[in-house]
């Protein structure tokens, strides 16, 4: 295909008013972080400091400016300097990198209009203490004009087309009518089934459509999108490239259709179709975020040799290097057209959050967005937890958390994770990617479309601290039997719906995989779309190194994967958290 060099990127990151804030719940089913309406809510934050040189207390109160109440709060800012957490009172406090995360209580939760609720901690530091000079509540920027009810400066959108930082801001997503007719066709599915989810594309046939499980083919889908942005100022359009060769080596249940060595295939027959159908013209108005190639580059960290989890799989796709060359080629070919927004699939806490994949994975993205013409600049950010299960945020421990002054981190659970959630490793891994090389305005999306685990089993609360497993055990909302479990599993739910910008350097919640396409068959079936039947679908598997040896917690009479699976749907929709 010919390629002609794009215009030159004008990346901002625009601090959001209230107002602004308002429109962007993805969707017409989308909501805010928190229950009240984005554009009645404002904040102030008072912040100041107790600086004894190598430490000090940090005091903030945050009052609510708008017009309704809070219903719980989540604050969010960031340090310039080395300041660590040490301990904190009146709410939660956790701390990834230089950003700090303080969620209420519980009981200090609701913040009436015009009332002020206060919170502080203890840091460490050395060097300067700078102080932050930028507060977020529930993802709305404190202090900016514009963010209570009345008159006041709204919204200040790019003009159509012009790219953006974040592309989901002040825009709309699509919604796959394809799959929102298998959710409204399902007992209660009507509640979710205006939700924006992702396109996939996972054999070359679902380009053009017409196939089991992609009916509606790229261009029909763009051209839907199309009618649907007539609604809105901005509009986003999400696709997932998913196809390299040897896919998903350690995982047989997304085994692909292209084998191990057929990586012009992959470019000639996979890439370079997509990329002449996205490069249109036609659609250049569209803000479209392509979800790069899930589940492989951790691989060629966690599942090679001489590892106990490696498979023979693995080591053949980083020995033919493959995946680098083919998610290089992808990024440099999609990254040309000046309105896509490429973003590669980082895995999930539960896979590359410990010390010896963490900055290895980081260093392997960079090598791979680095080569065969592709550059940082084709990246516009990562996203975490792509069709899997991990929570988003745990709301009763964290990581700096002890019981008797044992660290969670030495807890059977966590086993020495840095992570205990999506939203702390999201945000730490982007630190760590930056340092490797990627531009500091990179944005990342979590996955949370499986991930809310609600229902009766839920924690309302820390876990007993008569010892630190007791603690985890009894707080963790996530209800797998380990965090490597991936397949239809029992007891999920609805995770946060479809929101842009819940917190700095978030760009977006977003329901990627869709809710009630299964994960792989629970048993063997012949297919003509390459997919292998793997273990960790059989709810009697008991395990393999890459699960420390657990129940594989699978749903029961699981058909292939991205086909409906009914049964997981009504138990998602069940088990919502946020509830329906």
């Amino acid at each position: 295909m010919s390629r002609t060099n794009p215009p030159p990127r004008r990346r901002r990151r625009a601090l959001l008013t209230a107002g602004a804030l308002a429109a962007t719940a993805l969707g017409t089913g989308g909501m805010m972080q928190g229950t009240a309406s984005a554009a009645d809510f404002a904040c102030e934050v008072d912040y100041s400091a107790n600086d004894w040189g190598s430490g000090f207390t940090a005091n903030l109160s945050i009052t609510n400016t708008g017009s309704t109440a809070t219903n719980g709060w989540t604050l969010t800012y960031s340090y310039a300097g080395n300041q660590r957490l040490s301990q904190g009172w009146n709410g939660q406090w956790s701390q990834s990198g230089q950003t700090v995360t303080v969620r209420d209580t519980g009981w200090n939760g609701a913040i009436a209009p015009n009332a002020t609720v206060s919170t502080g901690a203890n840091f460490t530091y050395s060097g300067t203490n700078a102080a932050p000079t930028s507060f977020a509540v529930n993802g709305v920027t404190c202090g900016e004009d514009g963010g209570g009810p009345g008159p006041g400066p709204g919204p200040d959108p790019d003009p159509p087309g012009d790219r953006v930082d974040n592309p989901y801001e002040d825009a709309g997503v699509y919604v796959n009518p394809d799959w929102s007719a298998n959710a409204a066709s399902e007992p209660g599915g009507s509640a979710i089934a205006d939700e924006p989810t992702a396109v996939w594309l996972d054999r070359r046939a679902a380009i053009t459509g017409g196939s089991a499980g992609n009916s509606t083919g790229l261009r029909e889908h763009l051209d839907n999108a199309l009618v649907q942005a007539e609604e809105h100022e901005n509009f986003v359009f999400q696709v997932v490239v998913y196809n390299l060769p040897g896919r998903d080596c350690a995982a047989l249940a997304s085994n692909g259709e292209l084998a191990a060595d057929e990586i012009d295939v992959y470019k000639e027959e996979f890439i370079d179709p997509i990329a002449d159908i996205l490069g249109d013209p036609a659609y250049s108005d569209l803000r479209i975020v392509t979800i790069i190639e899930i589940d492989s580059l951790p691989n060629l960290i966690t599942n090679v040799s001489p590892r106990e989890t490696a498979t023979e799989n693995c080591d053949e796709m980083l020995a033919n290097g493959h995946y680098q060359e083919g998610i290089s080629y992808a990024l440099a070919t999609l990254g040309d057209i000046p309105n896509v927004y490429n973003y590669v699939d980082a895995g999930h806490y539960g896979w590359i959050g410990w010390d010896d994949n963490f900055g290895a994975s980081a260093e392997l993205f960079h090598e791979t967005a680095t080569m065969n013409g592709a550059t940082v600049d084709d990246v516009a950010g990562f996203i975490v937890n792509t069709a899997n299960y991990g929570p988003t945020v745990e709301p009763h421990y964290t990581i700096n958390d002890s019981v008797n002054g044992t660290s969670v981190r030495q807890s059977d659970w966590v086993d020495w994770n840095r992570y205990v959630d999506n939203q702390s490793f999201a945000l730490g891994f982007r630190d760590e990617l930056v340092r490797q090389g990627f531009n500091s305005e990179i944005g990342m999306l979590i996955d949370t479309s499986r991930n809310g685990w609600g229902g009766p089993d839920r924690p309302a609360g820390p876990g007993p601290r008569t010892d630190v497993n007791a603690y985890v055990e009894g707080s963790r909302i996530d209800g797998r039997y380990q965090a490597g479990n991936w397949c239809n599993q029992e007891g999920a739910g609805l995770g946060e719906r479809p929101t842009a910008s819940p917190v700095p350097n978030i760009d977006a919640y977003a329901w990627i995989k869709p809710p009630g396409e299964s994960d792989g068959a629970s048993r063997e079936i012949p297919n003509p779309e390459g997919k292998g039947f793997d273990r960790m679908c059989d709810p009697t598997y008991e395990g393999n190194p890459r699960n420390g040896y657990n129940m594989s917690g699978a749903l029961p009479d699981a058909p292939l994967s991205g086909h409906w699976f009914s049964a997981q749907f009504q138990e998602l929709l069940a088990n919502a958290h946020p509830p329906l």
